[in-house]
């Protein structure tokens, strides 16, 4: 953060008045503030601002321009539920156990090998221990897609796995959070929940997580974007080819999801569900479910 409102002025054509104006109507560039509230910037600012004027210039409203370049801006924040909140606020967030994460988890696995759409999916586990159980099921997916990655506290990275696994620091923010992200055109979805702090002594399925997940191809490509970013950011081999971060998803090429898809998963949500569901034995007719 080298720069001041002046050289960011010099080396767009602006003036710094407009770019104080910019600031205050849209809400871009945003600075970095020193200790006496001046303005700082980076030369990423630098590209951003001229990649808007370049297109106001073109015909493109300004609001239009900045909102474009906003989108196309590489994922700043290292974790999926942080990302999704901030560029996706409609997506709502529910308090869900981690028995119910593992059944939606379930299910959309099970539609993505069903499907075979050739995806390319990122997984968050947490912890090495809590992957070793979905290994078989992961090495599955792996064998019916583009590309499979796994994040989680393993000792180190590992890409030549099936499927590869990427470290975790232990302050990387990722290293709290579940996800299932699959990058599809034809079945996108995304899955993402940050564990609750405090909850030490909760038994392992009883641990409560704030959750978010969507169809919204945007979101999830959105969500894909940060995955692959925090993989560069440990190794960067580990984002070349279809692991590459993909830009961002242009309206133009966004389609709703297929209903039967989406209720085939629906359907695998509730049936894992009501696997684990309580029995109010209690209740007249209570008893012990069949299965």
């Amino acid at each position: 953060m080298t720069l001041s409102i002046g050289d960011l002025a010099e080396r767009t054509g602006l003036t710094p008045s407009a770019l104080r104006m910019w600031e205050q109507r849209y809400g871009f560039p945003i600075p970095h503030r020193l200790a006496g509230g001046h303005r700082r910037y980076t030369t990423h600012d630098v590209e951003q601002v001229r990649d808007v004027v370049r297109r106001r210039d073109a015909g493109v409203r300004l609001e239009q321009a900045i909102d474009d370049v906003r989108r196309r801006a590489a994922p700043t924040t290292p974790s999926v539920f942080a990302t999704l909140r901030d560029l996706h606020p409609h997506l709502e967030v529910s308090r869900m156990h981690k028995s119910t994460l593992l059944a939606m988890s379930w299910a959309i696995e099970d539609q993505v090998v069903a499907l075979a759409d050739r995806a390319v999916l990122w997984g968050a586990f947490q912890k090495a221990s809590f992957y070793k159980p979905a290994t078989s099921r992961w090495r599955e997916l792996a064998r019916s897609n583009a590309g499979v990655t796994v994040f989680a506290d393993f000792e180190q990275s590992d890409l030549t796995t099936t499927p590869r696994r990427v470290a975790l620091t232990p302050d990387a923010p990722m290293v709290r959070e579940w996800a299932v992200v699959v990058d599809s055109f034809a079945f996108p979805v995304a899955l993402t929940a940050w564990e609750l702090p405090g909850q030490e002594d909760v038994a392992d399925r009883g641990r409560v997580f704030e959750t978010m997940w969507t169809l919204d191809a945007a979101a999830v490509r959105d969500a894909a974007r940060v995955c692959a970013e925090v993989a560069r950011s440990v190794d960067p081999s580990a984002a070349q080819g279809q692991y590459a971060p993909p830009p961002p998803l242009d309206p133009q090429d966004q389609r709703p999801p297929s209903l039967a898809r989406v209720s085939g998963m629906m359907t695998r949500m509730a049936a894992y569900v009501d696997r684990w569901a309580p029995v109010d034995r209690e209740a007249p007719g209570a008893g012990r479910p069949p299965g």
